[in-house]
């Protein structure tokens, strides 16, 4: 009986220790959390922290996860990011506060969140004019803010007659959103992706370190930071590229039955230097899938009069190109000859041919109307067929 009743005392006492163990972390934690809220309060900032209103933080794009932070950062300056991650990095390694920066909150698996730690809402830094440099340049560029819209940056370089080299599909996303993962549209086969039309960033590091980095200067962080999803520092300027912008867009979806036919032609036009400026191509589904996915730049019948293209339950596969034309409205024959030439060459199902026309608005007051529900997949040639 004494050696049973050792047994149960010694387990009583091991459920006491470990409760008290948790309380005392618990406690620990909560002082740490108090401390935490105070010394960030006391941060002298031009901008805010927000401690109350958190909860548009804790979602994103993904809806997949949903992750709480301590505090959402909305800065006015650069030297507030700065301040707040030097902040925290002088915490020590005894703190839990991490950081995040979130631009539209477009990220699909929470990369834009942190749990109780700081959302940096890169937005707040947007205000600030755009720089476009042009005048006497054979190489003409825009610096702009890492919270900046891509739609905005559009808009103000087309009234210079510019804009930039490489887009993504969708343009309400920020400059240092798609900078941080790679920035891909049709236009990268022949510019590249957004990340390889920069000359030069300003990065806060993890340190809270403002530093300025490009090909030649702190060229580590320049290539760690595009396409280093956020690990490597905070974008907070970039100075992007630029190129004449087209007067006029042919734009045309073709569709296919057959893929080896399909990917034959991509690789076909991308190979090719003077037929399209912009090759993207998507499968469709179903019905539904071809009207979700249909572009509204293009006439309100196209969407209904694809879908009704008889598949008999196959597996549709659509390419989506464009022509550039730096030219004036009386040459437009020749743009619709150069494009009917480079149609003929493509297998595609001659019934399916859908087109639009766009002029760039000088005053840089054209309505962009771009559909974001779709993912970018990358394979090598040998792997499709």
């Amino acid at each position: 009986m004494n050696y049973i009743h050792a047994c149960l005392l010694k387990k009583r006492n091991m459920l006491v220790v470990k409760s008290l163990t948790i309380l005392l972390l618990s406690c620990i934690a909560f002082k740490l959390a108090c401390c935490s809220i105070s010394s960030l309060k006391s941060l002298p900032l031009v901008g805010h922290l927000e401690f109350e209103d958190v909860h548009p933080a804790s979602k994103d794009f993904g809806n997949r996860s949903q992750l709480l932070p301590l505090a959402i950062l909305h800065p006015k300056s650069v030297s507030d990011i700065a301040s707040v991650i030097r902040h925290i990095w002088m915490m020590g390694p005894h703190s839990q506060l991490t950081v995040a920066a979130r631009g539209r909150g477009h990220s699909l698996q929470g990369q834009a969140q942190t749990s109780h730690g700081i959302v940096i809402h890169m937005e707040s830094l947007q205000p600030q004019k755009l720089q476009v440099h042009s005048v006497g340049s054979s190489n003409p560029f825009v610096d702009v803010s890492g919270g900046e819209l891509w739609i905005n940056i559009l808009h103000e370089t087309l009234k210079y007659g510019l804009a930039p080299k490489s887009w993504t599909d969708y343009l309400h996303l920020t400059v240092g959103g798609t900078l941080s993962n790679a920035g891909i549209s049709g236009q990268a086969f022949r510019h590249g992706p957004q990340i390889s039309n920069v000359h030069q960033l300003e990065v806060v590091t993890g340190k809270g370190e403002i530093l300025n980095c490009s090909e030649r200067e702190n060229s580590d962080l320049f290539h760690g930071v595009l396409g280093g999803l956020g690990q490597f520092g905070i974008i907070t300027k970039a100075r992007i590229a630029l190129e004449t912008a087209p007067t006029m867009v042919k734009w045309m979806r073709v569709l296919y039955l057959d893929f080896a036919a399909f990917a034959k032609d991509q690789e076909r036009l991308i190979s090719s230097d003077d037929k399209f400026d912009y090759v993207e191509g998507f499968v469709i589904i179903n019905r539904t899938g071809l009207l979700d996915n249909w572009r509204l730049s293009f006439t309100p019948e196209d969407p209904t009069k694809a879908s009704q293209f008889k598949s008999d339950g196959r597996n549709l596969y659509c390419l989506e190109v464009a022509k550039y034309f730096k030219l004036d409205e009386d040459k437009k024959n020749v743009m619709n000859q150069e494009v009917k030439e480079s149609l003929s060459e493509l297998s595609y199902i001659s019934s399916t041919l859908f087109s639009s026309e766009k002029n760039a608005k000088p005053n840089g007051q054209g309505k962009e109307i771009h559909v974001m529900n779709h993912v970018n997949l990358m394979f090598k040639n040998r792997d499709t067929l």
